[in-house]
């Protein structure tokens, strides 16, 4: 049952979203695919929908998530990317025989063949080349909340967004900074009870 898990993240892009599905990795990791089934769900959410979900296919699909990160995290940071991880990311995009398709809305669309999860893989993977190597529109950053550091895709006018997903880690930070600035309000002179 989904309600066991917590929920996915969303958003415009496909690679950092897939990569989101383990959050606060340097705090206490949340886990969004734990199972295949979960994967599955996942898929199905963004719109690559498969039949089922082995186990193995499960593996190929984490393998590929951290490798995503792995990549993306170098390429927001100005470091070398690391080989493994863009042989990965390219076998992965190599493997699948998904075709993009026009929708009547002016949407692209992605038709998988037998819905494979190796075909929505391939999706996965060719979004991820996009983002890292600059083809999309926007800027790779990594999120400020020193226990998240995901990586996202900054499309704001400006590029200077500093949360990966305001509504998590943007407001429990300027929380955090509200309640350490109401403490030490409480403390200064003056205002503390003597």
């Amino acid at each position: 049952m989904a309600s066991e898990f917590p929920d996915f993240r969303t958003g415009n892009v496909l690679a950092t979203n897939f990569t989101g599905t383990l959050s606060e990795r340097h705090g206490v990791p949340v886990e969004r695919i734990p199972t295949p089934q979960r994967l599955a769900d996942w898929l199905k959410a963004n719109d690559l929908a498969v039949d089922s979900c082995s186990t193995a296919q499960h593996d190929l699909a984490r393998v590929l998530r951290e490798s995503i990160h792995t990549a993306a995290t170098a390429a927001a940071t100005g470091n070398t990317l690391h080989v493994s991880a863009v042989r990965i990311i390219n076998d992965r995009s190599a493997q699948g025989r998904a075709a993009a398709q026009l929708t009547p809305e002016n949407r692209r669309r992605w038709r998988l063949s037998a819905t494979s999860v190796e075909d929505a893989l391939s999706v996965i993977a060719a979004d991820a080349v996009s983002i890292i190597t600059g083809e999309r529109e926007g800027r790779l950053a990594l999120c400020a909340s020193p226990t998240c550091l995901a990586v996202f895709l900054d499309t704001s006018q400006s590029r200077t967004r500093r949360w990966c997903d305001m509504n998590t880690c943007g407001n429990r930070q300027k929380k955090a900074r509200f309640t350490a600035n109401q403490r030490e309000h409480s403390r200064s002179p003056g205002t503390a009870a003597r």
